[in-house]
């Protein structure tokens, strides 16, 4: 994985953290300030600074043994500023941080175990005093491994969205392929008999009107009839089940690392309702996973007096502005169905919607 600015991955901006880590660098012309350095040593102080930002932007561009030459780069320049500049141990800082990325950020343990043995050696050879060796290497071992997990959370998070983009491809490749077949298996026979009813009228018209108006009178009925078939196959096509979504919402959630709480009762749903409420838990928790930043989602699906009744709830940031696209069609179809919905974003996020009990099926 090349880390260069133009070249990481998606969710990996850098921005201008590279310069903010910078600041600490400033501690290694601190010394020369206090001691009131010669010209030589202030010289040379800078011409290490010089090197050492070389070396720190381009880690960024590179990986592997490049990554570990500048590593050892940076603990050189450590060894031999450190015994007379006591903030020079700043390098084998940035050194140890650096180890997160060598490759993958699982494996960088190991090297940041080794490095820690070779900056003790470093220090012990140049004769660094046991305090500071003591501090340098208690910074590195700390800050190289809150480096190294932050690695991995960033790559997690970056297989997680590719994973979730492959999914979101795959299921709009099925659900091409679904309506492709459902058009044809709906549509197909129903227009073919509605073409020849239609074309049975036209000779009957004239010299049976009688027949010609049975004709017509049976292309209504094809065509009623053919509508009900295609709302029923576009609300397969659009949502699955209830269970089906329940099963789905607990998957994503517990995937994208969300605890999922369920309550529901078998309640006697119509296609439409169930359609209805499908979607919406699906919209809810795309929200949920996308926005929310929530640890946990509480869903619970019940029967009041009479209404249906589907809760969901999460305990992240909640937003209270202005609905979206996903919110709007959640609204609009449940008042489509004489329910009612509720959003309530002060604590978190919580989605109230109703659906009467006497609801038709649409």
């Amino acid at each position: 994985m090349v880390r260069g600015f133009r070249l990481l991955p998606e969710g990996q901006d850098l921005s201008w953290t590279p310069y903010a880590w910078l600041v600490y660098l400033l501690a290694v012309a601190v010394d020369p300030i206090i001691r009131h350095a010669s010209a030589h040593v202030w010289l040379t102080t800078l011409a290490g600074m010089a090197v050492f930002l070389v070396l720190y932007f381009r880690s960024y561009w590179v990986e592997g043994w490049q990554t570990i030459a500048i590593i050892v780069a940076d603990a050189l320049l450590g060894a031999w500023f450190a015994p007379t500049n006591g903030f020079a141990t700043t390098y084998f800082i940035f050194g140890a941080c650096t180890i997160a990325w060598i490759g993958r950020p699982r494996a960088a343990y190991p090297y940041l175990a080794g490095y820690l043995v070779f900056v003790a050696t470093l220090c012990f050879a140049r004769h660094i005093e046991i305090g500071q060796t003591l501090t340098t290497l208690t910074l590195s071992a700390l800050l190289g491994a809150v480096v190294i997990r932050q690695a991995e959370v960033k790559c997690s998070n970056a297989v997680l969205r590719l994973a979730h983009a492959e999914v979101g491809r795959l299921a709009k490749m099925a659900e091409r392929e679904r309506i492709a077949r459902d058009m044809h298996d709906v549509l197909g026979h129903t227009l073919s008999v509605i073409v020849l009813k239609s074309e049975l009228a036209a000779k009957f018209v004239e010299v049976d009107i009688a027949r010609a108006i049975a004709e017509i009178r049976d292309v209504e009925k094809v065509a009623r009839e053919s509508l009900s078939e295609l709302r029923e196959a576009l609300s397969g096509y659009r949502a699955s089940g209830i269970n089906e979504e329940f099963v789905r919402a607990r998957n994503v959630l517990e995937t994208a690392g969300v605890r999922f709480d369920c309550e529901t009762e078998n309640l006697p749903l119509t296609p439409s309702q169930e359609s209805v409420f499908a979607l919406a838990l699906r919209e809810g928790v795309t929200n949920i996973v996308r926005h929310a930043r929530a640890n946990s989602c509480h869903v619970r699906l019940a029967r009041d007096a009479d209404a249906f009744r589907l809760e969901i709830a999460d305990d992240g940031k909640g937003d209270a502005s202005t609905e979206g696209a996903g919110l709007s069609g959640m609204r609009e179809r449940i008042e489509a169905l004489g329910g009612t919905f509720v959003r309530d974003a002060r604590s978190g996020t919580h989605l109230i919607l109703t659906l009467p009990t006497t609801a038709d099926a649409h």
